[in-house]
């Protein structure tokens, strides 16, 4: 458990609470007034004055707010903030129907009614994530009480802010709740106060526990009757200090300032620096997500239609420019307040774009060039670095064949400052293949010339890091056998033993890992990417760095123990932020077959840059020669890097993580650019484009569990974001019996979104009728297996169902069921409204485990759950 108590820092509380609305009728209205929300206000502000965390000065009171002032007020206290930033949020919450987006609704806020859910006047939780993250406080505290709050769950931080990052939410996802007596706090509200109240010390992980089990005693139910459950998103062994009141009724002591952990071991830059760090991968994003919600993006709901285009890339384009005005700031007041003289002029700032695995180091290094003498001239520095990450297939991508579009973005589809970054002045990808692979493949009027080191600068294996517990025993089996020879050694020593490997479109790591892999994988020699892909399957899509595949392990002890993971060597050593001490420890194996990270030097040179161009190519060779050299090497050796020749050996030898071996061998040459291109075009093949054939069960029984987001059409439609316009997909009505087991509500093929929510809208209807789900399912894969005879594309049955007519299938017909699910190629995703669906033995998980398919009822979050099981699948949003 990792707590941090931050008393003796500079804490600060935003209480935001709307209770008035300018905007109550309809038919644009939100739904009312909310006057407990003034209660709520009033009685946090004292349990917090109180509490021993936050000051007087420390707690601002924001008292239904417009959006325009809630941003300001937002900003103003991440600003301030070293030690906690607590946001807190009560009023109105709304979602689009797809459920992936939560708008908090301010004082203006509207519902325009229409064909899709959009609401002027309130702000995107993303938006306001992403604000939060830009301070440079150490733990950032989100408290949301109001309806649809756990929707806010689905709405991840960016990777390198997500040990941060504690979010209490009053109720769990896709449900509405009651503001209680006009005269009194919230319910939700009123507890969390009193527990606030107590004497002693208050943590945010006791705090959910209690709060949980107050709402619980006290038998309050949500507005669909169901438990009010509130909810909680941390990382493992994360916590924080809320309140430390003395028995006396007073502030508890703070603790010295000189008394707390200092968790940052570099030099801090200026706030505004780590704002232009920080936000632009969260405002770049949001920027997609306004432009969505505004442009008809978001699905089909009953509150009303999408503005035009024009509108939605108006505000995709004021997005983009917030960020660029963050990011100039941020340039300018990290050389005035790092200078050394306050005569000294704004230095030249270098763009550094990284792969993301290497973010976090090329980012230590970067800030140890900074205050280097080699980066200082009469007293002043020379230059500043702003290191970022992008995908690395889209960083690719975007250099070989977008350069024009990354000078001035031409339109929305196409436009690499808002899916990759700014111009980079220098590219330092995962390998040097990344850079052959752009040379190979750029258009000829390209604006952007690469100029690459001809060695690489550090080198990292890939290794596969094994559960101690299940590792190989002998030094012979720990190195230089292939691949998918030590995958194939790691089951037998465990049956339920896994394998994962991060996203290979997203980071070298992957990219690399998945090399080996397909190579070892056809029975001739020849690499068999469906074969490959099937040993590292995992439900839901494949987390997006090593890092994070890392981190999310230990949400599950179970998972935990039995799965080994491809990453690089360097992060057995350098560990990872979200590291904590209930972790499973690991063994590093190195596969013979899979090359290791080679980060490379690129310099990256712009048509119509001439006016800096000495200069900056002048500050660009600084960087390279000091991360080149002795105070580079330092840097890459305490995260844990290889010498990038000769016998690779470890650049600090003094300490060597238990975990890994001094002097692996062989280890193997370089990844090759036709293998980088083969194995990632064997990835997306495998992976993509889709079939998937939805059943949604439209019996009578499902009346009840029909509407809203979280109903059976609800569900489907959120699944859809999983699907890109190259999959193929069709939905079936289930109900009745006899030869008619369905009807067919959207024919199978490819279909855009909008187009098909538009057809389950005005299609799907429930039934005055029972429904024979084993005969449906027969017919499903009987369809899948005659549109997979002739290639290997991934295919999926989905089946939401309230399992009403569950038993129907008995005996040898559902004997026949199961032997027909195993022995075609199609797996069978059963999704259960209802609780306990999955249990063992159950007709749901006798289903999907005979096809390989993956079970889920009510007991998980549905819509989370599907959606992962479609993007397995399909070629959309992961």
């Amino acid at each position: 458990m990792t707590g941090y108590d931050p008393r003796g820092k500079a804490n600060r509380a935003l209480l935001v609470g709307v209770s008035e609305y300018d905007h109550t009728a309809p038919p644009d209205g939100v739904p009312g007034d909310l006057p407990a929300v003034r209660h709520n206000l009033n009685r946090l502000e004292e349990a917090l004055r109180h509490g021993g965390v936050f000051g007087e000065r420390g707690i601002t009171v924001c008292r239904s707010p417009d959006q325009g002032t809630f941003d300001q007020e937002l900003w103003k206290a991440g600003t301030e903030a070293d030690g906690v930033l607590l946001l807190y949020f009560a009023g109105h919450g709304a979602i689009p129907n797809a459920g992936d987006e939560l708008f908090l609704q301010m004082r203006k806020a509207r519902v325009v009614a229409g064909g899709h859910a959009v609401f002027p006047g309130a702000e995107l939780f993303s938006v306001a994530q992403a604000m939060l993250a830009a301070s440079p406080a150490q733990r950032i505290v989100i408290v949301l009480d109001c309806c649809f709050a756990g929707n806010a769950a689905w709405i991840r931080p960016d990777p390198r802010d997500k040990r941060r990052v504690l979010l209490l939410m009053s109720v769990q996802a896709n449900h509405r709740i009651d503001a209680g007596d006009p005269g009194t706090p919230t319910p939700f509200t009123a507890e969390l106060a009193a527990l606030l109240e107590r004497d002693g010390e208050v943590w945010f992980s006791e705090l959910v526990d209690e709060l949980r089990a107050r709402m619980s005693a006290g038998g309050r139910r949500t507005l669909r009757g169901d438990p009010w459950e509130p909810q909680s998103r941390t990382e493992p062994g994360e916590d924080v200090l809320l309140g430390a009141r003395s028995p006396s009724g007073g502030p508890g002591v703070p603790l010295p300032p000189d008394a707390q952990e200092d968790e940052t071991t570099e030099p801090e830059p200026s706030w505004w620096a780590v704002a232009a760090r920080r936000t632009w991968t969260g405002l770049t994003r949001s920027a997609g997500v306004v432009a969505g919600a505004v442009g008809g993006l978001l699905r089909p709901g009953p509150d009303g239609p999408p503005f035009g285009v024009p509108a939605r890339r108006l505000v995709a384009g004021a997005a983009v420019l917030l960020f660029v005005a963050v990011v100039g700031i941020g340039t300018y007041r990290f050389a005035a307040m790092n200078g050394d003289s306050s005569t000294c002029p704004p230095p030249l700032e270098l763009r550094v774009l990284t792969d993301p695995d290497l973010e976090s180091t090329v980012r230590a290094a970067a800030d140890a060039y900074l205050t280097s003498e080699e980066n200082t001239a009469d007293g002043c520095r020379s230059s500043g670095i702003t290191v970022y990450s992008a995908g690395a297939a889209d960083a690719v991508t975007a250099l070989r064949r977008q350069t024009g579009a990354w000078q001035e973005p031409r339109d929305d589809d196409t436009n690499p400052q808002r899916d990759v970054g700014p111009q980079p002045d220098v590219w330092i990808p995962g390998s040097p293949a990344d850079a052959a692979r752009v040379s190979a493949g750029q258009d000829t009027d390209a604006v952007a010339a690469l100029d690459p080191d001809e060695e690489p600068f550090a080198y990292s294996p890939i290794v596969l890091a094994v559960p101690q517990d299940i590792a190989a025993d002998k030094l012979g089996e720990r190195t230089g056998l292939p691949l998918t020879r030590m995958i194939d050694a790691l089951r037998d020593r465990r049956e339920d033993a896994e394998v994962r490997r991060p996203d290979p479109e997203f980071t070298d790591t992957g990219l690399l890992a998945t090399i080996g892999l397909h190579r070892g994988a056809g029975d001739t020699g020849a690499p068999d990417a469906r074969r490959a892909e099937a040993r590292v399957d995992q439900p839901g899509p494949p987390s997006p760095t090593a890092a994070e595949l890392l981190c999310a392990l230990p949400d599950d002890d179970a998972v935990d123990n039995r799965t080994a993971a491809l990453v690089p060597e360097f992060l057995l050593r350098s560990g990872v932020g979200c590291d904590s001490a209930r972790r499973t420890p690991r063994m590093a194996q190195y596969p013979g077959d899979v090359p290791g990270l080679e980060p490379l030097f690129v310099r990256v040179r712009w048509q119509g840059a001439d006016r800096d161009e000495a200069d900056r190519d002048r500050a660009a060779d600084g960087f390279r020669q000091w991360l080149t050299g002795g105070g580079g090497r330092a840097a890459l050796a305490r995260d844990g890097f290889r010498a990038p020749t000769g016998d690779r050996a470890l650049l600090d030898t003094e300490e060597v993580a238990d975990a890994v071996l001094r002097a692996p061998s062989p280890l193997t040459e370089s990844a090759g650019r036709d293998a980088m291109e083969a194995s990632l075009e064997g990835y997306r093949g495998a992976n993509g484009p889709g079939r998937v054939l939805f059943l949604l069960d439209s019996s009578g029984s499902m009346a009840g569990q029909w509407e809203g987001a979280s109903g059976g059409p609800g569900l489907l439609k959120q699944s859809l974001g999983g699907l890109g316009d190259r999959d193929e997909y069709g939905v079936w009505a289930v109900s009745g019996t006899g030869e008619d087991t369905y009807d067919t509500l959207l024919p199978f093929g490819r279909h855009t979104r909008k187009d098909a929510e538009r057809a389950i809208d005005l299609e799907a209807r429930v039934r005055d009728a029972g429904a024979d789900p084993a005969g449906a399912l027969r017919e499903a894969l009987d369809a899948m297996e005659r549109r997979g005879a002739h290639d290997e594309r991934p295919g999926l049955i989905v089946f939401v169902t309230d399992d009403e007519d569950a038993g129907r299938p008995s005996g040898d017909r559902f004997t026949g069921l199961l032997a027909l699910a195993g022995a075609g190629e199609t797996p069978v995703a059963m999704v259960s409204l209802k609780g306990g669906a999955c249990d063992a033995g159950k007709p749901d998980a006798l289903i999907s485990e005979a096809s390989g398919g993956r079970c889920v009822d009510a007991d998980e979050d549905l819509g989370a759950a599907l959606h992962d099981e479609v993007a397995r699948i399909g070629t959309g949003e992961t």
